[in-house]
């Protein structure tokens, strides 16, 4: 039997990492060995996430967070090194862009071991976020580069990926797939739209958690600003992320808007459910609105899911409140097809026989 190691480091990868382990689990031909590097120190990851959520509990976990960036991706890519000479498997597999999928790959690859990256591709161009200097790395050394979207493939492309000995594959995003197969189970799991009395369509979920918004005090301010000024018109619902109210408490401001304790990913599914649209700074967040039909407001200066603004699914505002009013007050109109297949079906059953092919 072949042996893969899965490389994760926080929850939404192991949402992600979830739908392929289903597809391996069904076919009975691979062996799978999770190691869990805990980059991102989460308490909700306790047993009841793996075993409410159907998620395979890591056979590893590392214990490594709280680092700088260079700490953090050494003691990783030590650890997870030492796991590979010990379980000696065929091919590792990474998912997104985070440290620990760097130090994933770079362990494999200095042991001569095979990498499949999955959300291959994604180019945001700008180099002041981490995230772009860890997919740009990841890309040039792997040898399976499983693409989410055409725009993914023309980047590499871009990049002169055709002159590299690997193999680039549109494979559709699976994300699509795990919030399909979730949203089947977050009704009866989560009672949050209850709990806080929303109403449909009656509220604007947001998030705000990215360094260059919360470093930045008057790119926070303005971003609070204009979600205080949606309010009057819909009420903002916010997860406040603990780095957000850090800086928020120490700054002394406050929002007339609704600021809650993060959620569980039932809990957010529900809230996409059940929204009106969607504020975020978050990568994944912006494809999860569309997958539960809601516009989506982006307080960035760029985004990685272009097809999105394109097709006039979301608009990005930086962090210019009235940019972001402005976006809230055109959206409540708008009559986008959000019917349009932009990220593919059965993505884990075709990522699966993708890695097969390479093992």
């Amino acid at each position: 039997m072949k042996k893969i190691v899965t490389i994760l480091g926080a929850r939404p990868q192991f949402v992600k990492a979830a739908v392929l382990s289903r597809v391996i689990s069904k076919h009975k031909e691979v062996e799978e060995v999770i190691v869990h590097t805990g980059q991102h120190y989460d308490t909700n990851m306790s047993d009841i996430f793996f075993d409410e959520m159907e998620i395979p509990k890591p056979t590893y976990n590392l214990a490594i967070n709280g680092l700088s960036h260079g700490a953090m991706t050494g003691q990783m890519l030590q650890k997870i090194e030492e796991v590979l000479l010990d379980e000696k498997p065929d091919l590792v597999v990474v998912y997104g862009d985070t440290n620990s999928t760097l130090a994933g790959t770079l362990a494999a690859k200095k042991l001569n071991i095979k990498v499949a990256h999955v959300e291959a591709g994604l180019r945001s161009f700008n180099m002041k976020m981490p995230e772009e200097v860890n997919r740009i790395l990841i890309d040039r050394i792997s040898d399976l580069l499983l693409c989410p979207t055409d725009t993914a493939i023309n980047n590499l492309m871009n990049e002169g990926f055709e002159n590299i000995p690997t193999k680039i594959v549109k494979c559709g995003d699976i994300m699509k797939d795990a919030v399909e197969f979730y949203s089947k189970v977050s009704e009866e799991k989560s009672s949050i739209i209850r709990d806080l009395k929303l109403q449909k369509n009656e509220f604007v979920l947001a998030t705000v958690h990215r360094q260059e918004n919360t470093d930045n005090i008057e790119s926070l301010k303005s971003i609070f600003e204009g979600l205080q000024e949606i309010s009057k018109r819909k009420e903002v619902v916010l997860p406040l992320h603990p780095r957000t109210k850090a800086i928020l408490d120490k700054n002394k401001l406050t929002y007339t808007v609704k600021m809650i304790d993060p959620v569980g990913y039932f809990d957010m599914l529900e809230l996409l459910k059940n929204c009106n649209s969607v504020v975020t700074d978050s990568g994944g967040l912006q494809k999860e609105a569309f997958f539960n039909k809601k516009h989506c407001i982006i307080a960035r200066e760029e985004t990685e899911w272009v097809e999105l603004v394109s097709n006039g699914f979301a608009k990005i505002v930086g962090s210019d409140a009235a940019k972001m009013i402005d976006a809230f007050k055109g959206f409540q109109n708008s009559t986008v097809d959000f019917s349009i297949n932009l990220y593919g079906n059965n993505v884990g059953k075709k990522i699966y026989n993708e890695i097969f092919k390479l093992l």
